[in-house]
């Protein structure tokens, strides 16, 4: 028996045999930017809420290794998961996609050639760790005239490096 096309009668069209077809799903290599993106915005939310892996998961129905996987981008979230996690996190949906950089658009399937574009934001200061429980305890302390302070604290300890960039807020740009 050999590997030649056998015609089906009730297609109506010829179906090469299992050993010539083309899988149905390509073989792995490194996740698209884009979900790694996005698990890295849900990894961000998640820390700055407080929450473990573990009680995102539970309130899904999910394991935390499932969570972790979502997090790397080694598996891609789905629309009713994105949905649901979105209510978890009390996020809008468009939260995770916020700050794609042009890279990682253009890595996502419609304009990929072919190649293998990766990106990482592992260096992006928004989505350290530090930064996310920096900003958690600075909104967990209630006085508003405290917090202030430490702002400005903050601001006019930037302003000693030469190279800090501050934006401009409330109407008041930090200078050297």
């Amino acid at each position: 028996m050999g590997l030649e096309q056998q015609p089906s009668p009730s297609l109506g069209f010829t179906v090469p045999p299992r050993a010539l077809r083309t899988p149905a799903v390509a073989e792995k290599s490194e996740p698209n930017p884009i979900d790694v993106h996005v698990g890295h915005r849900l990894r961000a939310r998640r820390t700055l809420l407080g929450l473990s892996q573990e009680k995102v998961g539970e309130a899904m129905g999910l394991t935390f290794q499932q969570v972790q996987k979502y997090e790397r981008g080694a598996n891609r979230i789905g629309a009713s998961r994105l949905w649901d996690m979105s209510r978890i996190l009390n996020c809008p949906i468009s939260y995770f996609f916020d700050e794609i950089d042009g890279k990682t658009d253009g890595a996502s399937p419609r304009h990929q050639n072919g190649g293998s574009a990766t990106t990482s934001n592992e260096d992006d200061p928004l989505i350290q760790r530090e930064t996310l429980e920096l900003v958690r305890a600075y909104y967990a302390i209630g006085n508003y005239q405290v917090r202030r302070r430490i702002y400005d604290l903050a601001r006019s300890l930037a302003t000693l490096d030469g190279d800090a960039k501050l934006p401009e807020i409330d109407g008041v740009t930090a200078t050297a």
